[in-house]
């Protein structure tokens, strides 16, 4: 019996082909672009977590040439990231390199656990006021990150960051056969060097490795104690990582009308974190910005990402005297035009004629994210809020009305039963009226939880005490299950007749 890869649940092998086939001119600029917007960015992340350059740069081309492979979405770009670096620099400084290697390896194996279990699927409970907040706290974020650049700059700096815009922004005007990026960078790079122009290049960001990663087993010691150390951070970055990787897809998947598989996807990324800690990288996972240049510039396939990887290793290795010569300010401008072009504008239009509830979700996600530098903790706020706002929307959709009848009282309850709508249920009862038979009608409602249930029994002990036994009628087999779980008031010991 033979296997074909076919055979795997929801592998097509023609439709991984064309993945890679399916627009390779572009897929090759665009990568291309991608793979020098990539260099200061990877050794910005590693200062931030407190190792040598080389060790962001590894990741980067790591993971991005393994992502290539067995990611399920094409033309996102996954590399080493700020937000992940961020979640490092406590256990570098206390444990040293090893250890983050040995991170870097459970981190994958987290994720790849959690795609297996299918827990993407939870991805859908991020609203899109979150979403929207999210994407433009990234935007508002990838500005911010260039504006350290511009600090003592002179004259010549801003002129070419100027310049360079311009042929982003114009060129698209005359021909769109190479993306305008990539030109600016060219341009811009000829220019500094013919000129001998005063400006930080990539070099001065910090010295570049000479070398392909070697193979590593990290060297920490197989005991509990170092699984206490590493697993708090792997399980926190396994977290981050995919939060940001599968926004990310979903994303793309916008910009690109397409769809893709977020669990697979949680599992390519971390087996690419699992190799990149074997060569001597850091947890990384997918970049908004990289994969917006890389979309924006035309990418569509498998191949801009494998050749973003895989240039960006030609760069280090073969042409490291040309690269350090690249200006920032060419790098700063494509950057730039990524916050453009990512921040969602219409959302701005829109604040006024949205419901409120969403216009103080998307905002409060946006300034979290901002002021806190960490997109997770910017979506847990805007997710938090939006449950919050759900719940109060959702509680006052409940009612109770009576009726009075010549032999007693009926109470209709209307709507869901939970914990916030059952805040004030109980006084909705009147326990002092004079009526001797009291019926309340549950046909139209339904209960949630213990709360609920626990409200029913206040209101039934409360009828009790006044000699009154209340008749519950029309309860669903759903509630009526959970009341006979968690419900007092037709227990043992309690009078009065059973839920009917």
């Amino acid at each position: 019996m033979t296997f074909s890869p076919d055979q795997l649940p929801g592998f097509s092998l023609a439709r991984y082909r064309a993945e890679w086939l399916r627009s390779p001119r572009a897929d090759l600029l665009s990568g291309v672009l991608v793979a020098l917007a990539l260099i200061p960015e990877a050794i910005a992340f590693s200062i931030i977590a407190g190792v040598a350059p080389q060790v962001g740069l590894y990741a980067s081309f790591t993971i991005a040439i393994v992502i290539s492979f067995v990611g399920r979405r094409p033309a996102m770009i996954s590399a080493a990231t700020g937000a992940m670096a961020l979640l490092m620099t406590g256990l570098v400084k206390n444990h040293g390199l090893e250890y983050l290697f040995a991170t870097t390896i459970l981190t994958g194996l987290f994720q790849m656990l959690f795609g297996w279990a299918g827990l993407s699927r939870y991805l859908k409970f991020i609203p899109r006021p979150v979403m929207t907040g999210f994407v433009n706290a990234l935007a508002i974020l990838v500005f911010m990150a260039q504006l350290p650049q511009f600090v003592g700059a002179n004259w010549q700096m801003y002129a070419m960051v100027v310049a360079a815009l311009a042929i982003i922004y114009l060129l698209p005007r005359i021909t769109r056969a190479v993306p305008s990026a990539l030109v600016a960078i060219v341009v811009l790079t000829l220019v500094s060097i013919f000129t001998g122009a005063d400006v930080k290049t990539v070099g001065d960001m910090g010295e570049l490795p000479r070398a392909l990663p070697p193979l590593h087993i990290p060297q920490v010691p197989l005991t509990l104690e170092s699984l206490n150390i590493i697993f708090p951070v792997a399980l926190t970055l396994c977290f981050v990582g995919l939060l940001e990787s599968l926004l990310t897809a979903q994303l793309v998947d916008e910009k690109t009308d397409t769809t893709s598989d977020k669990n697979a996807e949680s599992r390519g990324q971390g087996l690419a974190n699992i190799v990149t800690g074997f060569f001597g990288g850091m947890a990384g996972c997918a970049m908004i910005g990289q994969s917006m240049i890389n979309v924006t510039s035309g990418g569509r396939g498998r191949l801009s990402t494998f050749v973003a990887g895989a240039f960006l290793l030609v760069l280090i290795l073969l042409l490291q005297g040309t690269l350090v010569q690249i200006p920032m300010a060419a790098l700063v401008a494509v950057m730039i035009m990524v916050s453009v072009s990512t921040f969602d504008w219409n959302s701005l239009r829109t604040l006024a004629t949205y419901p409120r509830g969403e216009t103080i979700v998307m905002v409060a996600t946006v300034l979290a994210t901002v002021l806190t530098h960490d997109l997770s903790k910017g979506v847990l706020t805007g997710v938090v809020l939006s449950a919050i706002f759900f719940a109060r929307q959702v509680s006052q959709l409940s009612s109770v009305s009576h009726a009075d009848l010549p032999d007693g009282r009926v109470y209709k309850v209307t709507g869901q039963l939970f914990f916030v709508s059952t805040h004030d249920f109980v006084r909705h009862f009147d326990f002092a009226h004079p009526a001797r038979h009291v019926v309340v009608d549950l046909s139209d409602a339904h209960f949630w939880d213990g709360s609920a249930v626990g409200a029913l029994d206040k209101v039934v002990f409360k009828f009790r005490q006044n000699g009154i036994e209340p008749e519950l009628v029309g309860i669903n087999e759903a509630s009526a299950t959970l009341i006979e779980r968690m419900g007092l008031h037709d227990k043992a010991g309690a009078a009065g007749p059973g839920i009917h």
